[in-house]
C-alpha cells in the first residue's frame, strides 16, 4: 500500500464464516441515538450526488447454478450495490467535503458471483488497488440461508464486503480482527445484522466480525458520534501500534476499554433481569387472589 491518501486499502483476504440460519434468534438491541442510519430508499437521490460512486460491475460465472437465480430473484443487482456503497460512504465518511475524513479513490467494484467455499472476500483487481473485486459464494446464497432471509443476508454480506473496498488498514499493519470488526460495525448500523448476532466480551477484543463490531459500537456510544470515522482516518495516516493508537484515540489502552465493555454488558444483563422480575411481579400483583376470585364469582351471581 502506498503512503499517501490517493491509495485505497487492500485488506487481507478473509472468508466470512458461514452463518447458519438455524441458530436460535437472539434479539439485537437497537443502535444508540448517536448514529442515525439513513433511510437509503428515501435519501438515495440526496446521497448519490454527494459522493462519486465507482463503476459497478456484475459477473456471474455460472448462470445455471441455483444460487445465481436465487441472487437475481432476491435483489436488483445495481440497486443493491449502489445501496451498499451509499451505506459505507455515509457511515465511514458522512460527507465528501468533510475536513476530517478522506474518501479513498476507489474507481470500480466488480461483484463476482461464483461457486466457492466460505461466504465472500474482497481483493484488489489485476489493474491496481483502486479497482476492487468482491467474490461472493453462490453455494452459500443457495444452501446456507433460509428463504425468508436471503435478500437481507445478501445485502448484509455485500455491505460488509463493500467496507473493505473503502476502509484504511494502517499501511498494511492493522489487525485483521479490527478490519473485520469495522466492516460488521457498518453492517450493524445499516440495520443488516442477522438474528443470531449477540454482544459478548469473552476472549480477545480483536476476534473480529460482530464480536469486535459490537465493541466498536460501545466505544462509539461512549466517546461520541464520529469515533469510528476518526479511527478509520487514523488508520489512513499512520502505522498501527496498539498502545499508542488506542491511547491517542480514546485516552486509555484497548485492554482497559475491553474490560469496561465487559462490565457494561454485565450491567445491561443485570438490568434486563431486574426489569423482567419487576414485570413478573406486576403481573402477579394484577392477578386476582382466591378470595378475590370468590368475591367476583359471588358478585357475578348476584
Amino acid at each position: 500500500m502506498k503512503d499517501h491518501p490517493a491509495t485505497s486499502p487492500l485488506p487481507t483476504l478473509v472468508f466470512m464464516p458461514p452463518q447458519s440460519p438455524r441458530v436460535t434468534p437472539i434479539p439485537i438491541p437497537a443502535p444508540g441515538k448517536l448514529i442515525e442510519t439513513p433511510n437509503l430508499e428515501s435519501t438515495a437521490s440526496a446521497l448519490v450526488p454527494k459522493f462519486t460512486l465507482p463503476k459497478l460491475r456484475l459477473e456471474i460465472r455460472d448462470l445455471n447454478h441455483d444460487g445465481a437465480q436465487t441472487f437475481l430473484t432476491a435483489v436488483t443487482a445495481n440497486k443493491a450495490l449502489q445501496k451498499a456503497v451509499q451505506s459505507v460512504l455515509f457511515l465511514l465518511y458522512q460527507s465528501p467535503d468533510s475536513p476530517t475524513t478522506t474518501v479513498p479513490p476507489t474507481r470500480s467494484v466488480t461483484l463476482i458471483m461464483r461457486s466457492m467455499p466460505g461466504v465472500a472476500y474482497t481483493t484488489g483487481s489485476d489493474l491496481d488497488g483502486d479497482h476492487k473485486e468482491i467474490h461472493f459464494s453462490l453455494d452459500y446464497i443457495h444452501s446456507s440461508v433460509s428463504n425468508d432471509r436471503k435478500a437481507h443476508e445478501i445485502m448484509g454480506v455485500l455491505t460488509h464486503e463493500m467496507v473493505h473496498c473503502y476502509q484504511y488498514n494502517a499501511k498494511g499493519t492493522c489487525p485483521g480482527g479490527l478490519i473485520e470488526g469495522i466492516a460488521d460495525w457498518v453492517r450493524l448500523h445499516a440495520d443488516l445484522s442477522p438474528p443470531h448476532w449477540k454482544k459478548e466480551a469473552t476472549g480477545k477484543w480483536d476476534a473480529g466480525y460482530q464480536h469486535t463490531g459490537y465493541f466498536l459500537d460501545y466505544l462509539e456510544k461512549r466517546f461520541g458520534e464520529g469515533l469510528i470515522r476518526r479511527l478509520n482516518e487514523k488508520l489512513r495516516i499512520e502505522r498501527y501500534e496498539e498502545k499508542r493508537f488506542w491511547t491517542e484515540l480514546c485516552g486509555r489502552p484497548v485492554e482497559q476499554l475491553w474490560g469496561d465493555y465487559g462490565n457494561a454488558l454485565e450491567k445491561e444483563k443485570k438490568k434486563a433481569e431486574d426489569d423482567e422480575c419487576v414485570l413478573v411481579d406486576r403481573e402477579d400483583a394484577a392477578a386476582p387472589t382466591n378470595k378475590d376470585a370468590k368475591d367476583i364469582e359471588t358478585t357475578a351471581g348476584n
